[in-house]
């Protein structure tokens, strides 16, 4: 049955992201403005919004759902992830805002990898938008899909009601959430979408702790939890030990899982929020504000997918009989607690909300992102130089909808078990962005000796990598034949290696970059040794 109630909720929160955004919708005076919000954030928002467009639908349905299965030996995933956020803030973002400044004032990371190497031909300004665009259609389809898990599980539509559209119920929960990201991202730009993300960063955080707070009490506190547990299963709590196989975790499993943080390097979404800094001398605050948002968040969201176990043994269920999918987790035990009652289903369509906003804060920067690429980085290089800033805004929202659309239709292929599970879209996503960026941001603001060429080759030989280690058939006959498999690896891994030595090796054999990009790049380090 409908629940109005959560129903109301949730009206309440979509309508106050789509104020935001019709609030900023009159603000974008240039291009700089809607894309990278002219500079002018402050930290708070900075690092909120760029922990927040991080994690997505992942943080409060794919990590618990992992850790569920696997217990806590999954938890090598957060690791990475925290190691890869700390190193992200300390060694690149400064860095990054004053160099993307210094270098011709770019406002995407094609325009700033363009402008670093002062590529005339464009070519890695077009291949580092064509990844963009290719992998953020991934990653956007796994946010999409988590708003339809979401939307099916919190308001129980009907199928006979989403029919009357000519759709599933389903269907129709992914296109309600597709439509108000879409929506915001189109009216108010980076602006909105980093307010937003601020909103939704604090909901997040407050959801992810009061949840498995709740259960751990209702357990009789931490030691009782702990008992629990191990009386449920004595591996759920082993960081060696795989909980569903009782099989020791070995390296290719542990070195996959600590190979997500490489991928924080090469973060589009991320990065930009760096670069939209206000103040570099900001960076310091923000990265503690942003650690101690993800450290603690990591920490509960691991806690959920293990407290899980105890919710469903204290109701007597199983998890085939609350659907068979460890990803919804978090939202069974949100309407479990919050059962019966006007205030607590109202209290319930908060929380919930929050898993929403995970997804959006996620979706609404990979749009943007996607957006900036197509236009400033394809449009105005391939089809149209000359073109005003006004045709480039609208052809930057064209390209939100269009990504959308196509996101979309990968989210409904729900015969595929790579399409429905938002896990496996993200880390494929993840993966390709971190191979592709990651070593050649690194290299561009630490090695002077860098150029174009190793740049281009470095991202072509990431990009495909990913996609070879992860679809090519003997790559999936390997993994079939051997548990041992290499190409059980973590694609990130082979892919930010090969980068990373692609991108030194090509550089060191082909001609040094001219005088102007080593003094521009001595410039900007000289500011760093003052």
């Amino acid at each position: 049955m409908l629940d109005y109630i959560v129903l109301g909720a949730f009206a309440g929160y979509l309508a106050l992201m789509l104020g935001i955004g019709f609030f900023f919708s009159s603000r974008q005076e240039s291009l700089g403005d809607y894309y990278l919000g002219g500079r002018k954030m402050n930290k708070w928002v900075v690092a909120l919004s760029a922990q927040a467009s991080d994690m997505s639908g992942w943080l409060l349905m794919g990590l618990p759902g992992a850790i569920y299965v696997g217990g806590f030996s999954e938890a090598w995933i957060g690791i990475g992830l925290l190691i890869g956020t700390y190193l992200n803030w300390k060694i690149v973002a400064h860095r990054l805002r004053r160099y993307s400044q210094a270098c011709g004032d770019s406002i995407t990371i094609p325009d700033f990898i363009c402008n670093r190497f002062r590529d005339r031909t464009g070519i890695s300004r077009i291949l580092a938008a064509l990844i963009i665009l290719v992998f953020f259609t991934f990653y956007t389809a796994s946010g999409f899909v988590s708003c339809a898990k979401l939307f099916t599980t919190t308001f129980g539509i009907p199928d006979h009601i989403a029919a009357l559209g000519g759709m599933s119920g389903y269907t129709l929960c992914l296109w309600i959430g597709a439509i108000v990201v879409v929506s915001y991202t189109l009216m108010g730009g980076y602006m909105a979408v980093c307010w937003t993300d601020f909103i939704q960063g604090a909901l997040m955080f407050v959801a992810i702790v009061l949840v498995p707070a709740i259960v751990v009490c209702n357990a009789g506190g931490f030691a009782s939890t702990v008992d629990a547990l191990n009386e449920i299963n004595p591996y759920l709590q082993s960081l060696f030990t795989n909980a569903s196989t009782g099989k020791a975790a070995g390296f290719i499993g542990l070195a996959s899982c600590m190979a997500w943080g490489l991928g924080y390097f090469g973060m589009p979404h991320i990065l930009v929020r760096f670069m939209s800094i206000d103040n570099p001398a900001e960076v310091k605050g923000s990265r503690r504000i942003a650690m101690s948002w993800v450290t603690i968040s990591l920490g509960a969201a691991v806690v959920i997918g293990l407290v899980f176990h105890i919710y469903l043994k204290q109701h007597g269920l199983t998890l085939a009989d609350v659907g068979g999918d460890p990803e919804k987790c978090f939202m069974i035990m949100i309407n479990g607690i919050f059962s019966s009652g006007f205030v607590a289903r109202v209290f319930a369509g908060i929380l919930l909300s929050a898993i929403m906003a995970a997804i959006m804060s996620t979706a609404d920067s990979q749009l943007l992102v996607s957006a900036s690429s197509f236009s400033n980085d394809f449009y105005k290089i391939v089809i149209k130089k000359d073109a005003s800033n006004r045709e480039l805004l609208f052809v930057s929202r064209f390209a939100v909808g269009a990504v959308a659309l196509i996101s979309i239709g990968l989210a409904m292929n729900t015969q595929s078990e790579f399409f429905k599970v938002v896990m496996k879209m993200v880390s494929f996503a993840w993966g390709g962005f971190g191979a592709s960026f990651g070593p050649l941001i690194l290299l561009s603001l630490f090695w002077r000796r860098v150029n174009l060429v190793g740049a281009v080759s470095g991202m072509l030989v990431g990009a495909t990598t990913c996609f070879v280690w992860k679809f090519a058939p003997f790559a999936d006959a390997a993994r079939e034949a051997s548990p041992d498999s290499i190409f059980h690896l973590y694609e990130l891994a082979p892919g930010f290696l090969f980068a990373f030595v692609v991108t030194v090796v090509v550089s060191l054999l082909t001609p040094k970059p001219s005088k102007e990009i080593t003094d521009e790049f001595d410039s900007v380090k000289a500011q760093f040794q003052d």
